[in-house]
C-alpha cells in the first residue's frame, strides 16, 4: 500500500482530528480552570471584604446581609471542628489588610473562607462549592474520542473492499483473466467491483471466442497449405515448382506468426521457456527468413545461453533480420550478440517517426504491399513477454535494433 492511498488518507484525516481535539481539551481545560478560579476569587473577595467592614463596625448588619445576598456562606461555631479545619487544611489564598486578613482554605473537596480582625474571627464553609469538573470534561472527550475510533474502523471496513479490487485488477493487468471480485454488497463500491467483474466476465467471452476463431481459422488453412505444398513437390524440377513451393513455404511461415500473435496477445505467456544456445538460434532465424547466409554477418560470443521461448524468440530475431534486409541499402544485416545486448545493424536511412510508430499493428513504410506491417508489432509483444527491452538508434548511416536486457545463463 502507497504512502498516496485512501486509507493512509483517511487515517490522516482521522489523526489529525484526534491530535485537534486533545489539543482543545487541554485549551478548554485551561481555560475553564482559570475562569472558574476567578469567579471564585471574586466571590470570596466580595464576602470577605463585606465581612472585615461589618466586624470593624463600618456597614451594619443590614448591609452585610444585602451585599452578601445570594452566597451561601455557613458559619462553623464548633471551635474545636474550626480549630481542626484550619490547622489541617490547604491554604489557597490569603490575603492580609489594615483592618484584617482573610484566607481561602480547602478540606475535604470543601471550601472555607477564614476572616480575622484584630478583636475577633470568623470560619465560613461555602455550601455551593462544587469541585472543578476535570471528570466531566474528561468524560465528554473520551464519548468524543470513541465516537472518532468507531467512525475510523466503520469507514475503514466500508472501504476495505478497495483493497481486494485493487489486487484483482492488478492480477487482471498481469494476465490473470480467471479473477473473481463479485460481492454482495449494495454500496457503491460494490456496484463498481460486480461492474468489473461482470466485465472481465465479457473480456473473457470475447477473448475466448476471438482464440477459438483464430485458432479454427488457422487449422483451417493449415490442411489446404500442406496438401499445396505436396502437390508442388510432385512437379518436376523447374522455375514454377521453386515458386510454389516458396509460395506454401511463406503461408506456412505466415500462419506461425499468427499463431505466435495469437499467443502472446492472448494472455497465455511464454509456454515453453528453457535454455538454448544464441548460435542455435540464429541459424534457425535466418533459414526462418529465407535468405542467402551472404547477407547475414554474425559477431558474436558462440557461448551465450539465452532462458527463453525457442519459437517465439527465433520469430522475433526472423522478423528484424527481415526487416533490415527489406529496409537496407545493401541487403545486409550485421548481428552483434553480447550477454547482455544484441544488436541489429542495416544500413540505411533514419526511420521517419519514432520507434513507438511501428509498434502498433499494421503499419507498413513506404505503403510496402510484402507484408501485413506486424513485423516489428510481434517482435515487441514477444521481448515484452520475455521481459526484455526493443530499442533502436540511428548512427553514421546505419540503423541499430536492439534487444537488451539479455537473460543470459553461464554455459554447463
Amino acid at each position: 500500500m502507497t504512502k498516496s492511498s485512501i486509507f493512509y488518507s483517511i487515517t490522516f484525516i482521522f489523526a489529525i482530528s484526534i491530535v485537534s481535539i486533545f489539543l482543545a481539551l487541554l485549551f478548554l481545560l485551561e481555560y475553564d480552570k482559570q475562569t472558574y478560579t476567578e469567579k471564585l476569587n471574586i466571590k470570596y473577595s466580595i464576602i470577605a471584604r463585606a465581612t472585615l467592614f461589618h466586624l470593624n463596625n463600618f456597614i451594619t448588619n443590614e448591609e452585610l446581609k444585602k451585599q452578601v445576598q445570594g452566597y451561601q456562606m455557613r458559619e462553623i461555631t464548633d471551635k474545636a471542628q474550626q480549630e481542626h479545619i484550619i490547622q489541617n487544611a490547604q491554604v489557597i489564598q490569603k490575603i492580609s489588610d489594615r483592618i484584617g486578613s482573610s484566607a481561602i482554605l480547602r478540606y475535604e473537596n470543601d471550601h472555607y473562607l477564614q476572616i480575622e480582625t484584630k478583636y475577633s474571627s470568623l470560619l465560613l464553609k461555602d455550601e455551593d462549592f462544587q469541585p472543578y469538573r476535570y471528570d466531566l470534561i474528561k468524560t465528554i472527550f473520551g464519548i468524543v474520542f470513541t465516537i472518532i475510533i468507531i467512525a475510523y474502523i466503520l469507514t475503514i471496513r466500508k472501504i476495505k473492499p478497495l483493497r481486494k479490487l485493487k489486487r484483482q485488477m492488478d492480477a487482471f493487468a498481469k494476465g490473470n483473466l480467471t479473477i473473481n471480485c463479485k460481492t454482495d454488497g449494495e454500496d457503491e463500491i460494490s456496484q463498481v467491483a460486480n461492474a468489473f467483474h461482470n466485465a472481465v466476465a465479457q473480456i473473457n467471452k470475447l477473448n475466448q471466442s476471438r482464440q477459438l476463431f483464430l485458432r479454427n481459422i488457422m487449422h483451417e488453412l493449415k490442411t489446404p497449405i500442406t496438401k499445396g505444398r505436396i502437390s508442388a513437390e510432385m512437379l518436376e524440377e523447374g522455375k514454377q515448382r521453386t515458386r510454389l513451393i516458396g509460395t506454401f513455404e511463406k503461408l506456412e511461415l505466415l500462419i506461425n506468426e499468427f499463431a505466435s500473435i495469437e499467443q502472446i496477445t492472448s494472455g497465455e505467456g511464454l509456454k515453453n521457456v528453457k535454455p538454448y544456445r544464441l548460435v542455435d538460434m540464429l541459424d534457425e532465424a535466418i533459414d526462418l527468413a529465407m535468405i542467402s547466409p551472404t547477407q547475414i554477418e554474425i559477431d558474436g560470443e558462440e557461448e551465450i545461453i539465452l532462458n527463453v521461448d525457442f519459437r517465439l524468440f527465433t520469430t522475433a530475431m526472423k522478423n528484424v533480420i527481415d526487416n533490415g534486409i527489406k529496409y537496407s541499402i545493401d541487403q545486409k544485416v550485421r548481428i552483434v550478440a553480447r550477454k547482455t545486448k544484441m544488436a541489429f545493424i542495416s544500413q540505411g536511412k533514419p526511420l521517419k517517426y519514432e520507434l513507438a510508430h511501428y509498434l502498433e499493428p499494421f503499419v507498413q513504410e513506404n505503403n510496402s504491399h510484402h507484408s501485413f506491417g506486424l513485423g516489428l508489432y510481434i517482435v515487441h509483444h514477444i521481448l515484452k513477454a520475455h521481459r526484455l527491452t526493443f530499442t533502436y538508434e540511428h548512427k553514421d548511416g546505419y540503423n541499430y535494433f536492439n534487444f537488451e536486457k539479455l537473460d543470459t545463463l553461464e554455459p554447463n
